[in-house]
């Protein structure tokens, strides 16, 4: 993968600078609150703490429009979570979903929308449990509900009433099975703090590492829009020993 991204971090760095320093990803987005309910393993234990010992979290979300297209067009959907003290106390997990499909191929593609609950949202790429490679999603949890993706529209939708999700993982050939249960509501951030940044290789438990596949595109496109924006880079983090 380390052909596409001289190519592809000066394609972001032009987005950004174009739109006047806005990142070139996810330009268009909410930063909300929520609270992710991990759920009792029981007898089908995970193998990795944080999931087989539940509990309640208090999370950062950011719902974004991927592209920064026209607010009437279809946009890839982003829906991070950064979970507070899930990794120990005062580190945190962050977890990037992107609309997508529910099946083995559409799992692992982002798939444009206009309702912010038409479908799931995915991680794209794997993580590494220990019996196996699973893929993480949200799937809604309100059948028939519909909210609208355009970010003036969804913040006042979310605070009439909170959006609720049902985490689940699977690996190839493996049915969803649920996680945590997230709720997302409406939160007003000091407008003159920081932006909060997700990153889900920095911000990643011990036990339930993100895989490699999509990482070097993923720094390619942040950096180049990093660049265009004039902000500082990151400390950089270690890279996994493999793919998958």
């Amino acid at each position: 993968m380390n052909a596409p991204r001289p190519s592809l971090q000066a394609l972001t760095r032009g987005l950004a600078r174009h739109r006047g320093r806005r990142p070139a990803l996810h330009p268009d987005g909410l930063l909300l609150s929520g609270a992710l309910d991990v759920l009792p393993a029981g007898d089908r234990l995970w193998g990795v703490a944080w999931l087989d010992s539940g509990g309640r979290y208090d999370v950062t979300v950011r719902w974004s429009r991927a592209a920064g297209l026209p607010e009437r067009l279809p946009d890839g959907l982003g829906l991070a979570l950064k979970v507070r003290d899930a990794a120990g106390s005062g580190r945190p997990l962050d977890l990037l979903l992107t609309s997508s499909g529910a099946g083995p191929l559409t799992r692992h593609l982002p798939l444009p929308r206009t309702d912010a609950l038409g479908g799931p949202y995915s991680t794209l790429s794997g993580y590494r449990f220990p019996d196996r490679i699973r893929v993480l999603a949200a799937f809604p949890d309100e059948p028939g509900r519909g909210l609208p993706a355009r970010p003036s529209e969804l913040a006042a939708a979310l605070a009439r009433r909170p959006a609720r999700f049902r985490l689940c993982a699977a690996a190839h050939g493996e049915r969803w099975r649920q996680f945590a249960a997230l709720s997302v509501r409406t939160a007003h951030p000091d407008p003159a703090a920081p932006p909060v940044a997700f990153d889900p290789y920095a911000a990643s438990l011990a036990d339930l590492p993100p895989t490699d596949r999509l990482r070097s595109l993923r720094e390619a496109a942040y950096a180049g829009s990093r660049q265009g924006r004039g902000a500082a880079e990151p400390r950089r983090t270690r890279r996994p020993a493999h793919d998958a």
